[in-house]
Parts: C-alpha cells; structure tokens; sequence
C-alpha cells in the first residue's frame, strides 16, 4: 500500500516517493520482499498520477512479478483495487503499508507460514510500553488501560485469500486496518510478534529516524560468521576418557598433548576462525607447557575470553561426534548444558558412526566436527 497523500509527513508529495538516505521509501519497502524465499506476486498500489514512476522504481529482476495499479480516495478502496491485481493462483495474501520500510523479511515470513498454517488472519504486533490512559471530551483521566492486553499492530497482516476478498465485498464501512475488517466479517485473527524496526514513517521526526538508520549515523547491523573446527584423536588405553568436558569411567582414553578432547578442541577451533582468530595450534600451542595435560575447560574458558576481548559473541555451536564409542545417547543432554555454561551460548550435541569404514570404523578414535555462529563487532 503506497497511496496514502503523507500529510502528516510535510514532505511536498506522497509519503511512498519521499527519499530516505537516496532511496524512496517505496524501493526500500520492496527490498525485504524480495530477499524472501518463498515465491511472491507483489502489487504496489500508488497514486494514479504516480503509476509510472512507481513502475520505474522496481528494481528489473523483479518486474515481471510486480503488478503497479492505481488507488483509491481510501485506504480500503485502495486495498480493494490491489486484490483485484492478485493472480488467481495465489491463496495467501499480506497487506503491507509501505511506510513501514524497515520491515524485516522474516517478519513477511511468519505472517504468511502463520496464514497457511492456521487457516485464518495473522497479524504481527508489538507489546504497548508505555502507560495508557482513557480520558473524557475535557481531557480529565477516566481510568488506566491495563496494557497487558493492548498490542500495537504493525504490517505486513496476512489472510486466505477467498476469505479476505469477501470481506472486503461485504465491508459496509471504512476500517483503520485490514484485520478490523476481517473479524468484523466473523473470522478468527491471531497475532504473532512484531519487530521494533519495522516502525511507520509518519512524521518529520520519524522520517529522521529512518535516515539515521539508513545513512552513514545508523547503527551498523552487527554481521554474522560461521567457523568449522575439526579434531581427531586415537584411543588411548592408558589414559582416562575426558570427552566434551565429562568424564567417562571404563572408556579408553584419547592420546593428546592436553586430555585429548576433541570435543573441546574442535569447538575452540570453529569459535576462533568464525571469530577470525586464529586457531586452536597459534593460540594454546602444543610447546606451551602451560597446557600439557589441561582439560577441555580450560580451552573453552580462554577462547570464550580471547572472543569477549575482540568483542565477538557466541550466537551457538554444534558438535556431530564421530566413533563407534563411547555411547552418547544417554550422555548428550549432560554434555550440552556442560558446554553451553562453558560458552555461554546453546550447543547442540550429536554422535554418528561410518558403519565400520576408516579408523573411527575399526574402533582406533574419534573424530568430531564442530561449527559455530559467532557475532562480531561491526567495522
């Protein structure tokens, strides 16, 4: 929906074409559409004078799957001339206010897997924070609105398709949103969270918010990186079993510089090179004498201070153990909450064999693969 006038906004033209950081906000309202995976028809309602240049703002890729058509007087007539443009295939339909730009893909996402799943309307919305007062004509407090039961709707708001179209068929009156007009026809509306950035742009003050968070003073997304750490050690029969920080009685243990768990050192690998850290050899190397013998705590405690110190934090981790033995079933949960504690941060443990086949086949060791999803500092 971009064609509503933007009084409000004072901006000299309709809110949709008005630039955020050199783009308009009706291209940056596209872009977390786009990005979605799950295959899409778009239809941008504008003003009718505007429909051309509307049409020149999607990018060229998506073209031929964006429908551009002219609005109405009203927000719900406008609504009504943007079903009309939606192919008959489609069965779930998302209204979207255009001024809520910032709207990430995955909130798109929910709402349309929630309308499939639940069969009736799904809007996201966000808990109301401040206090909320009801008032008379002269302005005197009435009463406090216990905000426990008050949510702040936001957009995208996705319906069935059939169901929506007769709504709207049957609406008798003018509705502030989609989903007022839904259940006013005697259908169901769930809500599901929202998210803080996707806020409308409605006022001066909140177009300069939109340029804070889209210029060169928006705080920075933080990036996301993925390290892999492997390790591999032959059994030991002389050596206790010291396995992702646990001891296991009456297994052989794993020949190593330290206590040999592998465990452990494949997650300090994968947590230093998502970090961009080095690794396990350059950062506690086998001439150290400091950590002969030491366990696997001690490797997981520095690295997660090496990482606090550069500013990086562990999102999560995964481990897959490799070896006929030792048994982790009955072991796993106890494993995981040792080495999230450790860290921190979930992790998630699983165990496989190779069905007979290499070393690990013939019972000689075990190898263990770990990834890790570690949030860094933006540059």
């Amino acid at each position: 929906m971009a064609a509503g006038s933007g009084t409000r906004l004072a901006a000299g033209r309709p809110k949709a074409f008005v630039e955020v950081d050199g783009h308009t906000i009706l291209e940056r309202s596209l872009r977390p559409i786009l990005l979605s995976s799950t295959p899409w028809q778009i239809v941008v309602v504008v003003p009718a004078e505007l429909v051309d240049e509307a049409a020149a703002l999607v990018p060229s890729r998506a073209a031929g799957f964006v429908s551009v058509v002219a609005g109405a007087t009203t927000r719900q007539g406008s609504v009504a001339a943007g079903l009309a443009a939606v192919e008959p295939g489609v069965e779930t339909v998302l209204v979207h206010d255009s001024a809520r730009c910032f709207t990430p893909t995955a909130q798109f996402e929910l709402v349309a897997e929630t309308v499939e799943r639940l069969g009736h309307g799904v809007v996201p919305g966000l808990p109301v924070s401040d206090t909320i007062k009801r008032v008379d004509a002269g302005g005197s407090v009435t009463a406090t609105v216990d905000r426990s039961e008050l949510v702040a709707m936001q957009t995208p708001q996705g319906f069935p398709r059939r169901a929506l179209d007769e709504a709207y068929a049957a609406a008798t009156e003018e509705h502030t949103d989609d989903a007022a007009l839904f259940a006013l026809a005697g259908h169901e509306v769930t809500v599901v969270p929202g998210a803080s950035e996707a806020f409308k742009i409605t006022t001066p003050w909140d177009l300069a918010r939109a340029e804070m968070l889209a210029g060169d003073g928006r705080p920075r997304a933080t990036p996301l990186r993925t390290g892999v750490g492997i390790d591999v050690h032959g059994f030991d029969a002389e050596q206790p079993l010291r396995l992702g920080t646990l001891d296991w009685p009456g297994e052989a243990g794993l020949a190593g510089h330290s206590d040999g768990d592998a465990v452990a050192h494949a997650l300090v690998d994968a947590l230093l090179s998502a970090a961009g850290l080095g690794d396990i050899g350059s950062r506690f190397g086998t001439a150290d004498p400091r950590y002969a013998g030491a366990s696997g705590e001690v490797f997981l405690t520095a690295t997660r201070a090496i990482l606090d110190e550069a500013g990086a934090r562990i999102v999560n981790a995964a481990v897959q153990v490799v070896g006929n033995r030792p048994r982790l079933a009955a072991r796993r949960s106890a494993m995981e909450e040792a080495l999230s504690i450790l860290l921190g941060a979930p992790v998630s443990v699983s165990a496989t064999t190779t069905d007979g086949l290499g070393f690990t086949g013939r019972g000689e060791g075990v190898t263990v693969i770990a990834t890790a999803l570690v949030e860094v500092a933006a540059a």
